[in-house]
């Protein structure tokens, strides 16, 4: 997918209405879903949030104390402009550091952390093998890697329901909204070509992760994932 060459850029343009339209998009769900993978982390010392955005998933590890730091890795400067806001304005401030970087070409050593998160960023990866990879590098012996990422009911109906408002009303208020014409046509397109429930869980498997499970939310819509690194 051509988008996905210069994602940074296309999360740039987007970022002035980004959590505006996550949330309402979602009627404010994905909070739910935030918080629900936090609680699903064990605590750990320092903690990467890959595609860390405006830094919401951060945030929720922090407030619910299952990281005393973060450092948080994105392509699109703008979004993390909002998340460093959005931090201080939190209190957390001083917890979270913000890396501009390639989360197939991470700029951190083996084993530099204790727990590894991304929420929502998997699917934009142009070599999604890789970026599992490096995951798995940065890693320390016995982490645990937590995804959060959009998936497809099984349920006929509520898939229907699911394909007609991401294939026509998400994009249409995403452009009304944001003023861009391919940011969230892009989006639909991204949740319809990525792998999903086991097809992932194999990917996370041949990246060298052990102890891979899935977690289906809100009728599939989401999926939590975790792994270990043995």
């Amino acid at each position: 997918m051509e988008e996905k060459q210069h994602i940074g850029q296309l999360f740039d343009r987007i970022a002035p209405t980004y959590d505006a339209l996550n949330h309402g998009l979602s009627l404010s769900v994905d909070k739910c879903w935030r918080r629900r993978v936090v609680k699903l982390m064990p605590p750990a010392s320092r903690v990467l949030d890959v595609a860390v955005g405006t830094a919401d998933l951060s945030i929720e590890m922090l407030r619910q104390t299952k990281a005393q730091q973060v450092v948080g890795l994105d392509l699109s400067r703008e979004m993390m402009a909002i998340g460093e806001k959005k931090v201080t304005k939190s209190g957390y401030g001083e917890q979270v550091e913000f890396v501009l970087g390639n989360a197939q070409e991470m700029p951190f050593a083996d084993a530099s952390f204790d727990g590894v998160t991304c929420a929502y960023g998997c699917r934009n990866f142009s070599d999604l093998d890789a970026g599992l990879r490096e995951m798995y590098r940065v890693l320390k012996p016995g982490g645990q890697v937590t995804i959060l990422e959009f998936s497809y009911p099984s349920n006929r109906i509520v898939r229907a329901v699911y394909d007609l408002y991401f294939s026509h009303v998400l994009p249409w208020i995403g452009r009304m909204v944001s003023r861009d014409k391919t940011a969230y046509t892009y989006l639909n397109k991204s949740v319809k070509s990525f792998v999903w429930g086991e097809a992932f869980a194999k990917r996370l498997r041949q990246a060298g992760f052990v102890q891979e499970t899935f977690v289906p939310l809100t009728f599939g819509i989401t999926t939590v994932y975790s792994a270990k690194k043995s």
